[in-house]
């Protein structure tokens, strides 16, 4: 049996303001030279020498073109109008779609619907000379495109402004579209701007298959850039010991950033413990140590830390087991006090960071001293574990809160994956007590490095293919930082692969 041939399918194009505004009286009513710019990457370049991409367009979108720009250059153009059947068919491959008029649509094909268009362009294809297909516009055009099965992505223009328009994009309902990609917001003229990727949420959602997207693409999905940094430190880091006896892959400064301003980076190429990642940040602002509190909230992650034969190990022996001392929450909520151990009344003792840091960030958001951090070099020798992710910065800017955190040390097996979602959650948090959006979290990593024992199950995630991160929703009530539980969050779409089994290096 034959297998039937892969459909051909096409992808949008569309720059839109807040209110899905596409455009006014036939013309789109801002000027946005950087977006010219990128939809001419976009539908222009590829990654075969020798192929095109194609353009279908509604006849008012061509119309609307000016006519030295007609017909688009390096692109075969199709244009949709009903009255394609009344002009002389000058193409035998389709009886809907004919070479345009010299003057009308001079350059151009002429089909009278999307249907008869892609069947024209699949022959194309099936000659080599197609790539990818795009549609352009107009409102109509897109309304129909939408509907189809046929339609695998949405390039979207997102300018940040309201403009009176009078023709419109339809929505993109989260059920049905995920965000793949998105761009850092970009300016001309005054007005914000960023370029984003959605997919069909069904197709994104269980396949191992990544989205078929064009060479031009303006931004990659953020994962890549986790994937891409084991790849290299498993082909080329450097073999070194370490404390654990494991020994490691090593690579000194990297640095990744992951855009919060839609999407949540919680990675999706295996499954990461999200219960553990917001248990634990809402652990570390209460200020406690004691890893039972979390142990009974079924999150051990630091059980092996706060073992007996841990703790005799490096000393602590009068230390009780699950007190891990002075670690991070009690640096953030207590920094300076004199610490005995988990059971103590800490109140009003030492300085609260976090609460300065959000009280600065409401009063003078353009303070440049915007720092939490964990190391505190007294204090080592009483902490079960000298904190990883040891400082971050935070940045207010166009009502955005950023974040930069420093970690010293880089599990990118197991740790890393916990570390960006947990500072991004705690950016998240942050950002609505201050009234702030979230803006981005840049990861700055000292030694990141790959345990021994974790390069095999690496590179089994390294097969898989990322999926559209998830959206964090947190509940809009709470407004203090220490109000918050597990319950405010509300992750949505979050289908990443299964879990791929990791032991812990102690």
């Amino acid at each position: 049996m034959v297998a039937a041939a892969e459909q051909l399918t096409y992808q949008l194009v569309v720059a839109a303001t807040r209110k899905l505004g596409i455009g006014k009286s036939g013309t789109m009513p801002w000027k946005l030279p950087g977006d010219l710019a990128y939809f001419k990457e976009l539908t222009s370049k590829t990654a075969e020498s020798g192929k095109q991409n194609a353009v279908i367009m509604g006849r008012k979108t061509w119309e609307s073109i000016p006519a030295k720009f007609r017909p688009l250059p390096n692109r075969v153009n199709v244009v949709l109008t009903r009255n394609a059947a009344g002009h002389e068919n000058s193409s035998a491959l389709s009886n809907s779609v004919v070479k345009a008029p010299e003057q009308t649509y001079k350059g151009a094909h002429v089909a009278e619907s999307i249907t008869s268009a892609m069947d024209y362009l699949k022959k194309l294809e099936a000659d080599g000379r197609i790539e990818h297909v795009f549609i352009i516009g107009g409102g109509q055009v897109y309304a129909d495109a939408l509907q189809s099965p046929q339609c695998s992505a949405v390039h979207l223009t997102a300018i940040d402004a309201d403009i009176e328009c009078d023709t419109f994009f339809p929505e993109l309902k989260p059920g049905d579209w995920r965000m793949w990609s998105q761009s850092a917001p970009k300016r001309d003229n005054g007005m914000r701007y960023s370029f984003q990727c959605y997919v069909p949420a069904s197709a994104s959602s269980t396949s191992n298959r990544g989205p078929d997207l064009p060479a031009g693409l303006a931004a990659q999905h953020e994962e890549y850039q986790y994937l891409n940094m084991v790849d290299n430190i498993i082909r080329n880091g450097v073999y070194k010991g370490d404390r654990t006896g494991t020994g490691t892959l090593s690579q000194f400064g990297c640095s990744m950033r992951y855009n919060l301003r839609h999407t949540f980076p919680l990675l999706t190429t295996k499954r990461t413990f999200w219960r553990g990642v917001a248990e634990e940040l809402l652990w570390f602002i209460s200020g406690s140590t004691d890893a039972s509190v979390l142990k009974q909230k079924g999150v051990g992650i630091w059980d092996g830390n706060g073992s007996r034969e841990y703790l005799d190990s490096i000393g602590l022996h009068h230390r009780e087991v699950g007190d891990l001392g002075p670690v991070y929450g009690f640096q953030w909520r207590h920094f300076g006090a004199e610490y005995s151990d988990m059971h103590a009344d800490y109140t009003s003792k030492g300085v609260d960071q976090l609460a300065q840091l959000i009280d600065t960030i409401k009063r003078n958001p353009n303070d440049r001293r915007l720092v939490l951090t964990a190391w505190n070099p007294a204090a080592l020798p009483d902490m079960a574990l000298p904190p990883c992710h040891l400082m971050c910065q935070f940045h207010v800017a166009e009502g955005e809160l950023s974040c930069q955190m420093y970690q010293r040390s880089c599990d990118l097996g197991l740790g890393v994956p916990f570390n960006i979602a947990s500072y991004a959650l705690l950016t998240r948090l942050v950002a609505q007590v201050c009234d702030l959006r979230p803006g981005e979290l840049v990861h700055v990593l000292g030694d990141a490095h790959v345990y021994a024992n974790h390069v095999d199950p690496l590179k089994e995630q390294l097969t898989n293919h990322p999926r559209p991160f998830p959206v964090l929703h947190l509940n809009p009530q709470k407004k203090n930082i220490d109000s918050f539980v597990f319950e405010d969050f509300t992750l949505e779409g979050y289908t990443p692969h299964k879990q791929i089994a990791m032991k812990m290096a102690v």
